[in-house]
């Protein structure tokens, strides 16, 4: 396996890169935007596809790297269900796994130091955000941020973990790299607290100042979205309810992008051809699948996702392998639900 951990020191963020093998699939968590020259560079020397950009939670100290590393590797941006950033391409809920090729993390949700921080379990190694720090634990002080729900996430989730699964956090102000379970039940001084109360009270007396790039990065942090308004005058997209009506036409086929666990959750469109993104590519090269059903059949290629953000990139890939006769639905699965849609389970 291949196993980096990256820092920035202005911040004092660490981002974790993750593959199976050198010349695959790669993932990575909470990745710094100044740092995106040095993460292509690395993928690069270690001949890796990035797929996914996962974010633990939205980030108040430093803005994130991934609306940059999307519009560089065309990779899928992950967060959790309850963020507040406009456009994530997935977002995923507690339960659920993010996986890429020979690797799967198990998605926990630990709310606390925000309303939308997630901890990913990778087999001997947690990657646990701002949530639990070495010796440490993440502010509750803003954000929708709750002492009592932080408790109840590291009390009653990471710390059931086995004592010896390796502790890797978001971020670390004194050099340390990694820690264990055990030795953050035993060492880690706001751990040592008898109750919640106890530790409501601890939390509410640590009179922090505000992170210094506060202002700027949560505001630029919402706004991660690709932006889909040029498809839309380049008449490629379909809004929800014009893709309704075509819904069944037979000049159209539709391709759903999404993972199969995805479809399983939200259901998928009648008649739909899966195909999903990180696949898309491949299938659209002289040879592959969608471009030769488009050829055979002379239909309209029309994407589709969960937000329309992998759909849009599948419109922009498909162009530049001059696939013309395509198009997205704006908004994706979410907007055609919302729309009143009829969905297949």
């Amino acid at each position: 396996m291949i196993f980096r951990q990256l820092f920035d020191s202005v911040s004092g963020t660490y981002s974790y890169l993750l593959a199976s093998r050198a010349g695959g699939e790669a993932l990575i968590l909470d990745p710094v935007l100044e740092k995106v020259d040095r993460y292509c560079q690395l993928l690069r020397e270690l001949d890796l596809k990035l797929v996914k950009a996962v974010d633990t939670h939205l980030h108040a100290d430093h803005v994130t790297g991934l609306g940059e590393l999307r519009d560089r590797t065309h990779c899928m941006t992950v967060m959790g269900d309850q963020t507040k950033a406009d456009v994530v391409a997935m977002r995923v809920a507690d339960g659920d796994k993010v996986t890429i090729e020979g690797l799967s993390l198990d998605v926990m949700y630990t709310p606390g130091h925000t309303d939308d921080s997630y901890s990913y379990l990778m087999g001997d190694r947690v990657f646990t955000g701002d949530t639990l720090l070495i010796r440490g634990t993440g502010r509750t002080d803003f954000q929708n941020g709750s002492s009592r729900a932080q408790y109840d996430s590291i009390f009653n989730r990471l710390l059931k973990l086995p004592d010896e699964t390796m502790v890797f956090p978001a971020h670390d102000y004194k050099g340390d790299t990694v820690s264990t379970i055990g030795e953050e039940k035993r060492f880690n001084p706001r751990l040592q607290v008898r109750s919640v109360d106890e530790y409501i009270e601890l939390m509410a007396n640590l009179k922090l100042p505000n992170p210094k790039m506060m202002d700027v990065a949560v505001p630029a942090n919402m706004h991660v979205g690709l932006h889909q308004e040029e498809l839309e005058k380049e008449g490629r997209a379909l809004s929800a309810v014009e893709a309704i009506r075509a819904l069944g036409r037979p000049d159209i086929l539709l391709v759903d992008l999404r993972e199969t666990n995805e479809r399983l959750k939200h259901g998928t469109l009648e008649g739909a051809l899966h195909t999903p993104y990180p696949s898309v590519e491949e299938s659209l090269k002289p040879g592959g699948m969608l471009r030769e059903v488009a050829a055979a059949t002379g239909r309209r290629v029309v994407f589709f996702c969960a937000f329309g953000e992998r759909s849009a990139m599948a419109v922009a890939a498909a162009k530049e392998a001059g696939l013309l006769n395509t198009a997205h639905i704006a908004g994706g699965i979410d907007a055609w639900k919302k729309a009143g849609g009829p969905v297949l389970h």
